[in-house]
């Protein structure tokens, strides 16, 4: 053999054994766990919208998520990461490889948020309940609702914009914007709003609006599920013969003082369309979110002939019903007695 032939096998050999110590490394990238968080099992990690590599590169090392950067970058290289940043809301696991987590990142596999609201009257308190959940912020969300050229071209105006908002649970994206959240809430009230449902709605003669509105005060009178749709058909009665609805909770929503249990002459004197003592017929909007639930218990209200209806004067929270005013007196001093022996004057 002569010393050609000896070089070129020598190089051969070289090139092969930097061949197996680079396969070596390269598996040792490939599936050695680079995600070490401890006992922990997952940490939730966020990017934000318009984040670049470097962030995420550096997030990961200040919050200690990964023990090896340069297996990361190398993965990220290789997988074009760099150019493909996708924000969002993401479960890292515990003991992840580098491939694992970059793909995970890469492809935007982003775990969803799980939002919840209800019992809301006003919109500041419903922006600062769900703004937490994203990555809006309140300001961002108050300023859509408030705005009478946005909510105009969505069908609503300042006073019915909380009827659009159905409370329940709802899973969504972290990085779902405000304008995106308000139109999801809007497909999610089309869809409540079905054919069997506007039926319904247009056999007693209101919109799905009114409906909205009138739950809202059926759900102020009453947590008693039994009693919803009997306290609707009580003023559907009075809206058929144009009585006033005379409903305490409008009241105490125009006096703003929600802790009172009697409502006085104060309130019932107060000047505003929500005043359902002063003005007949429907307030301009929901003096809260009402629950699909409570819709539904209006649409299915109770057919009847009562008038008038008061709490009992037993605290079981229920109420007593009258056809006529005589009856309904006699029920509202009874209820009047038990308020003064329990030193109830507000």
């Amino acid at each position: 053999m002569n010393k050609k032939k000896l070089i070129i096998f020598f190089l051969i050999g070289v090139i092969a054994i930097l061949a197996i110590f680079a396969g070596l490394f390269a598996n040792k990238l490939v599936n050695k766990p680079i995600v070490d968080i401890g006992s922990k099992n997952s940490i939730v990690f966020y990017i934000p919208s318009g984040a670049d590599f470097s962030f995420v590169h550096d997030k990961l090392i200040d919050d200690k998520i990964i023990s090896n950067a340069k297996s990361f970058d190398y993965m990220a290289d290789i997988k074009s990461y760099n150019d493909n940043i996708k924000a969002g809301r993401y479960i890292i696991k515990n003991g992840m490889t580098a491939m694992e987590l970059v793909n995970l990142l890469r492809s935007g596999a982003q775990t969803p948020i799980r939002v919840t609201f209800n019992n809301i009257r006003f919109l500041p308190n419903f922006a600062s309940k769900v703004s937490p959940k994203f990555e809006f912020d309140s300001i961002q969300l108050m300023n859509l609702l408030t705005d009478e050229e946005y909510l105009k071209k969505i069908g609503y105006n300042k006073q019915t914009i909380i009827s659009l908002f159905l409370p329940n649970t709802y899973e969504m994206w972290w990085n779902t914007d405000a304008d995106k959240f308000i139109q999801r809430m809007k497909n999610e009230h089309d869809k409540f709003w079905n054919d069997e449902r506007i039926a319904k709605a247009n056999k007693i003669g209101l919109s799905p609006l009114e409906v909205s509105i009138l739950a809202s005060i059926v759900q102020e009178e009453t947590n008693k599920r039994s009693e919803m749709s009997r306290i609707a058909g009580v003023y559907i009665n009075r809206l058929n013969v144009g009585m006033l609805l005379q409903a305490d909770p409008t009241a105490r929503f125009a006096y703003g003082d929600f802790s009172v249990k009697r409502v006085t002459y104060d309130y019932l004197k107060i000047d505003s369309p929500y005043n359902t003592y002063k003005y007949k017929g429907l307030p301009p909007g929901p003096i809260c979110m009402a629950n699909p639930s409570t819709i539904d218990k209006v649409l299915d209200y109770e057919s009847h002939k009562y008038y008038y209806f008061c709490a009992k004067a037993d605290n079981s929270g229920t109420h007593a019903f009258a056809r006529n005013l005589r009856q309904h007196n006699n029920n509202a001093k009874a209820y009047h007695r038990y308020l003064n022996k329990q030193r109830i004057y507000r």
